[in-house]
């Protein structure tokens, strides 16, 4: 199989080894050549003004040579002067959320959960129907077998947990953030997603949550605290083994937030314009929920509009609305607490029963319809965005990418505001390393570069662009040069992340479709760092 070229003129930050672990003494930043420069430029200088340079420098000296060991691809130096401009270098002084007192939620959750136990919906279980197509309005009357008594006692046990939800706890939850749910090989996308998030211009913390110690990768949680981000356990709030599914735990991570009002993630999504203006729009004022489209209508049983109390009969009455995409989502939780926790009891009961009950069993079976439903139930004041999903397809082909949702402020037009990868996920080892081993360490780790079934194993290998750009062009966005300026990032720049061959084949790619220029720093060339590598993107 062919390999993007090798380009001699794109070099690496710093000397590493190819494989994830490795950490390097520091090399000292002064030698002959920078104390030549440095004398020419004190003749001017008078001597009490040399004096203090001189003491300053000696200082300076005594402390890089007393470090002992340094990982090498953590940030030279702090500054962003000395930086690579850009809004992750420079960042806008965004501190990571503080960690709470993880006791009085978990407290709280598990009076939830002695509530949800106690009133079960009937049957226990139903079973998952799969579908080649969508059902049609027929066929939801009748995939989902319920009898009328099983529904009626569900209906009852609906009523008496909506009664008992518990008022919205007041000093639990303050501020606005941004909430993701990453861990494992998800984590890698989520580098990318955060990345592009600081890239276009967020300001607001970030709570990265995982669900237990197994998932987290070494050192990852370090540097997102440099870009005002914090990692997040589920495990420190509940027993994950009674959620067996990943469906289930997005619902928690906004519960066990510790912000007030949330812009929740997934960790395939990607920020195209920064999403921090929709706190401030009239639809958020006005709702204090926003929700975003699916592809199809509602494909949930008759029986639902009655279990959950809007009619007295089963209906067909939502079958006609779109049903909703969770891959971003908005949510106060002071606005809209009841109905934040009758979600969790759909999603808590949602693998045996709920999630068949809302779209029996059709694609998107999940998470995804709990919100929309809930907030019905409670007649909860919600935004669903009117504006459809625009697939990005691959360059060349019919292929779908990934899912453009709108910018919800925007009522006269859509402008995109998110990019869901949903078909292929962005990473910088999927997309381009080349013999990896699995982040477990087991079995074998094939990328796109390797893999002949994906559909960009060609663009990758060619050097061509992944989105189409004509269709960009029509919908007026072109994210993929900044999203490689990511993974860029990511692969040159990251202790917990980066990989000195990964970091060559990006560069190459940059260069070769995009027309990037990666240039020395001349500050870092002049303090005797060598080449601090930066992207320039004319």
């Amino acid at each position: 199989m062919p390999k993007p070229p090798d380009l001699e003129d794109i070099k690496v930050d710093l000397e590493m080894p190819d494989s994830i672990a490795y950490s390097s003494p520091p090399r000292s930043p002064f030698n002959k050549g920078t104390f030549r420069r440095l004398r020419r430029i004190l003749k001017g200088f008078n001597r009490r003004l040399l004096l203090v340079l001189s003491v300053f420098t000696l200082l300076v000296f005594v402390t890089y040579s007393s470090t002992k060991n340094i990982v090498a691809y953590t940030p030279w130096i702090s500054s962003g002067a000395f930086e690579c401009p850009s809004n992750r270098s420079s960042p806008h002084n965004v501190s990571p959320p503080p960690l709470r007192d993880t006791a009085p939620l978990a407290q709280q959750w598990n009076r939830l959960r002695t509530l949800f136990d106690e009133h079960p919906p009937t049957p226990s279980y139903i079973p998952h129907p799969k579908h080649d197509e969508v059902p049609t309005k027929k066929q939801t009357k009748e995939l989902v077998n319920i009898t009328e008594a099983q529904a009626y006692q569900t209906r009852i046990e609906h009523e008496t947990v909506i009664r008992h939800i518990p008022p919205y706890p007041e000093n639990m939850f303050e501020g606005r953030g941004i909430v993701m749910l990453a861990g494992g090989k998800y984590s890698e996308f989520a580098a990318t997603a955060l990345g592009m998030l600081r890239e276009v211009g967020s300001q607001l913390p970030v709570e990265v949550w995982i669900k237990d110690r197994s998932e987290e990768t070494p050192g990852w949680c370090e540097e997102l605290e440099q870009e005002g981000m914090a990692c997040r356990r589920l495990q420190d709030y509940m027993d994950m083994s009674i959620l067996p599914m990943p469906y289930q735990w997005k619902v928690f991570t906004i519960l066990f937030s510790s912000f007030k009002e949330i812009i929740f993630l997934d960790a395939d999504d990607m920020p195209i314009r920064n999403p921090d203006v929709i706190f401030d729009s009239a639809v958020y004022r006005e709702n204090g929920a926003i929700l975003w489209p699916d592809y199809w209508k509602h494909t949930g049983s008759w029986w639902l509009p009655y279990i959950v109390g809007v009619k007295d009969e089963a209906s067909d009455m939502w079958q006609d609305e779109k049903s909703a995409e969770s891959g971003q989502l908005v949510w106060n939780k002071e606005w809209h607490w009841k109905s934040l926790v009758l979600a969790t009891y759909y999603n808590y009961h949602g693998p045996s029963y709920y999630f068949t009950l809302l779209n029996s069993g059709w694609a998107g079976w999940g998470d995804k319809d709990t919100f929309p439903i809930a907030l019905k139930a409670l007649d909860e004041p919600y935004h669903q965005v009117t504006y459809d999903i625009i697939t990005v397809f691959v360059t060349g082909t019919v292929l779908g990418i990934g899912m453009v949702q709108a910018d919800p402020t925007n009522v006269t037009s859509h402008q995109t505001m998110f990019l869901h990868s949903n078909i292929v996920k962005w990473s910088m080892r999927d997309f381009l390393c080349l013999g990896c081993t699995p982040l477990n360490g087991d079995g074998t780790f094939v990328g796109h570069m390797e893999k002949s079934s994906s559909p960009v194993q060609k663009h990758l290998v060619e050097g061509k662009r992944i989105f189409s750009k004509d269709q960009l062009e029509d919908i007026g966005l072109d994210p993929e040069p900044l999203i490689w300026r990511v993974l860029e990032h990511t692969a040159c720049r990251s202790a917990a992340w980066g990989n000195r061959q990964v970091c060559e084949q990006a560069r190459a790619h940059m260069v070769r479709v995009f027309g990037y220029r990666f240039e020395a720093s001349r500050w870092a060339r002049f303090l005797g760092y060598g080449d601090r590598i930066c992207p320039i993107l004319d």
